[in-house]
């Protein structure tokens, strides 16, 4: 394992969602020793880094995004000493841990909230955010929370209310007090004190709010005739994230990284209005060294989005990094999501793999993607995400693409537990099985293994520049550095291509007569060019 402090240029890094890796003992939640017992799995890939989702102690309100201990393991994951295990044998098979950290707002049940709500003089007063109510009694101004409703709940004791952009249950943290600041870098240090890595800053635009509690004013795309499924969706978010105080706290943090060796920090950029400039900004200078970026994870999956993308963050961020990803545990499943009739599913997946891990930048990869997994349909009973649970059936939840890891096709539960899981394994899941393709030629499992490799071994792959080439529809068409030359059919149907003379170093569904290139459905070539 490298000690290079710059090892995340380029890298790519495995999501984890623990709960739905492996279950060691039984009770149907996938833990710390399951995640151990997965490890060569993930090597054998031949990535540089895990993530893992959070495993701190919580009443998982919102699945561990709702943290009431930051310096401990959740009962339901293991111990400390399990996760200093499993940090332990990941770096011996040479991959860094990235652990996430929640820290733009707590659980309800934290202690110091709960001291916080008690009144306006205890030393938590100022903790978390509170403001007095409009002189009608109602919320101080028009925020709304992500999973529904007004992001203000009132608490009698202080006659008061609390800001909370999630649940109710998940109270923001005032970042304008500087006791907060401190408290949450020590909580950090905690970490890489035990050796992380790392850290996936989730919400990392939300740390702060504007102190004079503006209005937000309404989202200018909003359909007039349609409206939104969700109330958030109808403002533009000038007041209640993204604010200007937020850099000098990344600042913070990366100063305290700083002082250890080869640790990174990539930032979630949760924003629809401008988040390639946002990404841009969070990444420049002393601040974070990626920001993960959320604009691969729709249902676009034509050449000029991807081209978009890439072309306006290195423009506007020169010295900036982003990393890219198809699926995570919040979003549907990229096959699925991109699957149209004429495809076959295998067919894309190796093509989103090419695609991805060809991409200038740094990369995640989520649980199962490396077997072209597939969402799982659910029915309403079935939910626990509140997403789902408070916007169905307009919108569905993130359940899906966060059932367990299917292990065995043969095996009770996939392999993932010998009890009930907590969420279903179904029928078109066990088809991915990893028992079905580890070792097989020609799997998606063992595509993913060529292209990592290929990834590492071609320089210009991971750190070269990107120069996209005329084509027309469907066809994206980049180099990557100066030799490596990648096409792509992003469609159903068959298109012929003239390319440039070079060496196939991976290819499919594409083949070559002279400079002319045939792409069938999902076709891609990479070539070493002259």
């Amino acid at each position: 394992m490298t000690n290079d402090n710059n090892w995340w240029k380029g890298a790519v890094i495995y999501q984890i969602y623990p709960r739905s890796y492996q279950d060691s003992n039984g009770d149907g939640i996938g833990d710390i020793p399951g995640i151990s017992s997965r490890l060569p799995h993930i090597a054998n890939l031949g990535v540089d880094a895990i993530w893992l989702s959070p495993i701190f102690t919580s009443p998982m309100k919102d699945m561990g995004y709702d943290v009431s201990d930051y310096c401990d393991i959740d009962p339901s994951f293991g111990t400390l000493a399990d996760f200093d295990e499993m940090v332990s044998k990941a770096h011996a098979l040479g991959m860094k841990v990235i652990i996430d950290q929640v820290i733009s707002h707590s659980s309800n049940l934290h202690p110091f909230f709960q001291a916080s709500r008690q009144d306006r003089t205890n030393p938590k007063a100022d903790w978390y955010v509170w403001a007095d109510p409009n002189p009608d009694g109602s919320a101080p101004n028009n925020w709304q929370a992500i999973f529904g409703g007004i992001a203000w709940t009132w608490e009698a004791r202080r006659r008061q209310y609390f800001l909370h952009n999630f649940l109710t249950e998940q109270p923001d943290l005032n970042f304008h007090n500087p006791e907060v600041q401190q408290w949450q870098l020590d909580n950090m240090r905690f970490w890489l004190e035990r050796g992380v890595d790392g850290f996936r800053l989730d919400t990392v635009n939300f740390y702060f709010h504007d102190e004079q509690l503006r209005n937000d004013p309404p989202n200018p795309k909003t359909d007039k005739q349609k409206g939104e499924w969700n109330p958030y969706h109808y403002l533009y978010h000038t007041y209640s994230k993204n604010q200007p105080e937020n850099i000098a706290f990344l600042e913070k943090m990366r100063a305290l990284l700083d002082e250890y060796d080869a640790r990174t920090l990539v930032g979630e950029v949760g924003e629809a209005h401008r988040p390639i400039e946002l990404m841009g900004e969070y990444t420049t200078g002393n601040r974070l060294h990626m920001a993960y970026s959320f604009e691969m994870l729709g249902h676009n999956f034509f050449p000029a989005h991807f081209k978009k993308q890439v072309q306006e963050f290195f423009a506007g961020a020169p010295d900036g990094w982003p990393n890219w990803a198809f699926s995570n545990h919040d979003v549907i499943r990229h096959v699925s999501r991109w699957l149209k009739p004429g495809m076959d599913p295998n067919h894309l997946a190796k093509q989103a793999a090419a695609l991805l891990l060809s991409q200038q930048g740094s990369v995640c990869l989520y649980q199962g993607e490396e077997m072209g997994q597939l969402e799982t349909i659910l029915e309403y009973h079935e939910l626990t995400d509140p997403q789902g649970l408070n916007f169905w059936p307009e919108d569905k939840g993130r359940d899906g693409c966060r059932t367990p890891m299917v292990w065995s096709k043969d095996q009770v539960q996939g392999g993932f537990s010998e009890g009930k899981p907590w969420l279903p394994v179904k029928p078109p899941q066990l088809d991915h099985a990893a028992s079905e393709q580890v070792g097989v030629p020609g799997s998606v499992y063992e595509f993913y293994r060529q292209m990592l490799a290929l990834r590492s071994a071609q320089p210009d792959l991971r750190l070269g520049d990107t120069r996209f080439i005329d084509a027309a529809d469907p066809m994206l068409v980049y180099y990557r550095g100066e030799n490596i030359l990648c096409a792509f059919n992003l469609s159903a149907e068959s298109h012929t291509l003239a390319l440039p003379e070079g060496e196939c170093v991976l290819s499919n569904q594409a083949s070559r007569s002279g400079h002319d290139w045939q792409f069938d459905a999902n076709g891609f070539v990479i070539l070493r060019v002259k």
